[in-house]
């Protein structure tokens, strides 16, 4: 993008002035890059023996107990792992991810490692939820008269 930038900006004739002239375009790029290079250190997991550390924009710490069910879910095509906690909470995890744009190879090694993580630490007393049950729908009735 930004050799298109600079092409765009540079040809003669293309009639592509960005407001702001040279310095914003720099100021720009600048910022996209200083983004790009922060922000994904800042997302993803910590496995820790009492629990898992969810990194987004805010922290989230689920300790092993609490999580019931962990299932791979595929939404548009991307396959995202799915935390399911025992206040019925579901949590998708940014990381791992896979899809047709962004392709892990290792997807699968990774959700069995932090499976792998969840039945080690979750303790000798942890047992499943009991499952609610699913809402009856009612009896069908004819109209009273």
């Amino acid at each position: 993008m930004a050799v298109l930038t600079a092409v765009l900006y540079l040809t003669p004739g293309t009639e592509f002035r960005p407001p702001g002239g040279p310095p914003a375009v720099a100021a720009f790029w600048i910022a996209l890059l200083v983004l790009g290079a922060l922000v994904p250190s800042r997302l993803g997991i910590t496995l820790t023996p009492s629990a898992i550390v969810v990194h987004t924009f805010r922290r989230r710490t689920i300790p092993w107990s609490d999580i019931q069910d962990m299932k791979i879910e595929t939404t548009l095509g991307s396959r995202t792992v799915v935390l399911h906690e025992t206040n019925d909470r579901r949590t998708e995890l940014g990381l791992p991810t896979t899809g047709f744009l962004v392709r892990d190879t290792r997807f699968e090694e990774k959700f069995r490692t932090i499976e792998a993580w969840w039945t080690t630490h979750r303790g000798p007393e942890w047992t499943p939820a009991p499952q609610s049950p699913a809402p009856q729908s009612p009896a069908w009735s004819p109209p009273a008269p």
